[in-house]
């Protein structure tokens, strides 16, 4: 009878053999056809001929190891207990899934699809449908799939090791989408890790549970043709390009279910209604990509591969995107590369050893949110992050990226003091790596899917951060402005008495508009961590409040820059924002709250019919000031203009005191009021021009013809020739 040495058969069923596949299922020896099988659990078991009427019982080894002669043929298993018999296939009668070619990929670090071999995938291989599984792990001296389907048993389903990739896979038979696994690993120096999820996983439980869930890609049937054919126009930088930035937890609440979150299937009607109702163009939303602890928001995400199962399965998350394209909206994910938590089930010590973080926490530890740094100069760990990248537009259709925390990305004395901080190889504190991995990231988003655009949050001066690749630059396609943010929210928070002292904070970003291609940001960032509300910076009493803020709304929709605008600010919430809760829509019983929303509906529907207040965000040539130093009446004009388009003149006058005053016009005859800030519609006192003003032939601002004008006091009129 065919043997193996017990030792060998120790080693299998304490899960430390170093090549299982070398010895379990059926092999040609010397002394025949052999089949070794390890079920921990069995008793007896048997090798059942599946093409003939051949039955052979196996002989127990050692510790759920057994062995018998078998003369060639497929076959299964039937195993028995006191308990119960069941019949198997046997996963290592199956020979490998992954080919030559992906594991040249992979160990060099450029398969751009990395998706579609890692992770778990429903297949039908040699016949049989079932999972195969693959995960990078090159330390390891061992990995195996757990789930329910062996009983959490790590000897049950030890995995093939694959060259010198790093790589090891298996194919289970039988397994379908739903079933819960991790990986369990024996690490570098010889210990048991703690259970980890699927760096690659597409689906993960409902937190605090932790596995990653076997899902399938692909099932949705996408129906946005249209849209996708077209969108490169949508996310032009002379597009009119309007984000509406979104929590999907907390936007709304069914309250009459114990305050669940909507359902991406809920989302997909209700948000993308509002959406298409306020005229914003595009949604950002806040990151989906699974994550273990509700108040990160998604900004430490575990699972870069899976929509967060809190508001449905991937499927359904599609189907939100497609829902949002079939009303002409285009969706931004936020992308989080820069870091990721220390949680045990995550990438942490991922097979042992520093895998995807640096072992040097100088280098691999961010102090400000206590997590850890991707290793971006290993090959794999950009390959696995740039493969994500390029995942979420493939995949789900998403028309951008919007990256967080570039700035911590791009320096390594990022939130370090002296001596916290390992130099580059040249000295100095940028972090080459991690800037050579962004711009590889932006060229292959943009090569690999066309009309996309991704979005910087850098918070710095860096250079060339949306200057192409090949000219140098970073590649991204905009840049949030957190200079004209700060400046601008720093000017409205003071008392109109004092505004005159600090006039160069809304006149000092016309200096470095153009520097880059912008986006104007009124994000999450600016309503948390005791920062209040929009409505609750502004200074004045509950009407003044308003005021400035209805003209803080139309100075950022006038000025250059594409526009975006957080969740609940759209109607002047009034407290902060807390991600356990919905937005307080019973505002708008309120008319000021309706009056809010109803002016940044016109704004946008503003913003998107007139070409000169959109076309030129990003071209010096779209924007001129016509007054920029009546300090003294904290008074500001100036013009937006476009190509063959009629232009706009947007005037401020941002004390409380109502004003008159005669501002040069870039051409004579009647021009249109086309938006007033105090406008009873809009919850002001109605003040204005009647409708309109008239051009006269008396030179004033550099210009031949001038008009007489009438300011309301804390407010922004907009006027455009009839």
């Amino acid at each position: 009878m065919a043997r193996i040495e017990r030792s060998e058969a120790t080693a299998l069923a304490e899960g430390r053999h170093g090549d299982p596949f070398a010895v379990l299922g059926y092999h040609d020896t010397e002394e025949g056809g052999r089949i070794v099988a390890l079920v921990p659990d069995a008793e007896r078991l048997w090798v059942i001929g599946t093409e003939d009427s051949r039955e052979r019982e196996l002989q127990p080894i050692s510790g759920g190891v057994f062995c018998g002669n078998w003369e060639g043929g497929s076959y299964r298993l039937r195993a028995r207990n006191a308990v119960a018999t069941w019949d198997f296939e046997d996963p290592y009668r199956f020979g490998p899934v992954l080919g030559e070619i992906d594991e040249y990929l992979i160990g060099e670090g450029t398969h751009r699809r990395l998706w579609q071999v890692l992770g778990a995938h429903l297949i039908t291989h040699e016949g049989h449908r079932g999972v195969h599984f693959a995960v990078w792990a090159p330390s390891a001296q061992r990995v195996s799939v757990v789930g329910g389907f062996n009983n959490w048993d790590g000897r049950r389903h030890q995995m093939r090791r694959r060259g010198a990739t790093g790589v090891w896979e298996i194919f289970i038979p039988g397994l379908k989408a739903g079933e819960a696994y991790k990986y369990e690993i024996l690490g570098a120096e010889g210990r048991l890790m703690p259970v980890k999820a699927d760096p690659l996983g597409f689906g993960a439980e409902h937190p605090p549970l932790t596995s990653s869930v076997v899902r399938e890609l692909g099932l949705h049937p996408w129906g946005d043709g249209a849209w996708m054919a077209a969108r490169q126009g949508h996310n032009d930088i002379h597009a009119p390009v309007s984000i509406y930035e979104v929590h999907l937890g907390s936007w709304r609440r069914v309250w009459d279910e114990g305050g669940r979150p909507l359902s991406y299937f809920e989302l997909a009607s209700q948000l993308i209604d509002y959406v298409v109702d306020m005229g914003f163009t595009h949604i950002e939303i806040l990151p989906v990509t699974e994550h273990p602890f509700d108040g990160s928001w998604g900004y430490q995400p575990v699972g870069l591969y899976a929509p967060t199962i809190r508001h449905g399965r991937p499927e359904e998350f599609a189907a939100l995107v497609d829902a949002a394209h079939r009303r002409g909206v285009g969706v931004i994910l936020d992308w989080v590369p820069g870091h990721f938590p220390t949680d045990d089930h995550g990438l942490r010590r991922f097979d042992g050893t520093a895998l995807y973080e640096h072992a040097d926490p100088r280098e691999g530890f961010h102090q400000d949110w206590n997590t850890l740094i991707y290793n971006y100069g290993r090959r794999e760990v950009s390959n696995y992050l740039l493969a994500n990248a390029l995942f979420w537009l493939e995949e789900y259709h998403l028309d951008g990226l919007r990256v967080d925390a570039v700035a911590s990305m791009l320096y390594r004395d990022y939130s370090r003091a002296a001596g916290e901080w390992v130099p580059n190889i040249h000295g100095g504190r940028e972090n080459l790596e991690a800037i050579a991995f962004l711009q590889q990231v932006n060229a292959q988003a943009y090569g690999g899917a066309p009309g996309i655009m991704t979005i910087a949050e850098e918070s710095t001066a860096f250079a060339g951060v949306t200057r192409p690749v090949h000219k140098g630059g970073l590649g991204f396609g905009f840049k949030w402005n957190m200079g004209w943010m700060n400046d601008s929210l720093r000017y409205f928070a003071r008392d109109p008495i004092h505004r005159k002292h600090h006039h160069n904070e809304l006149t000092f970003a016309s200096s470095y508009t153009y520097s880059e291609n912008f986006i104007l940001p009124i994000s999450h960032d600016e309503v948390v961590h005791g920062k209040g509300s929009m409505l609750g910076k502004m200074p004045g009493d509950a009407d003044q409040k308003f005021a400035n803020l209805r003209a803080f709304y139309a100075f950022q929709w006038a000025h250059p820059g594409k526009k975006l605008l957080f969740m609940g600010q759209e109607f002047a919430q009034g407290r902060e924002w807390a991600q356990a809760e919905a937005l307080d829509w019973h505002l708008l019983d309120d008319p000021r709250h309706a009056g809010m929303q109803r002016l940044v509906r016109d704004l946008n529907a503003l913003y998107r019919a007139r070409k000169a207040l959109h076309w030129g965000d990003c071209e010096p040539s779209g924007f001129e000031w016509i007054e920029a130093d009546d300090a003294e009446h904290s008074v500001y004009v100036f013009e937006r203009r476009a190509p063959d388009a009629p232009p706009v003149v947007v005037a401020a006058n941002l004390t409380p005191v109502e004003r008159s005053l005669r501002i040069g016009l870039p051409q004579a005859g009647d021009w249109v009021e086309i938006l007033n800030t105090d406008s009873a519609h809009y919850g002001g006192a109605n003040w204005g021009n009647l409708g309109f003003i008239q051009a006269e032939e008396i030179p004033c601002s550099r210009r031949a013809q001038s008009a007489e004008i009438y300011l309301p006091p804390l407010a922004v009129v907009m006027f455009a020739p009839e």
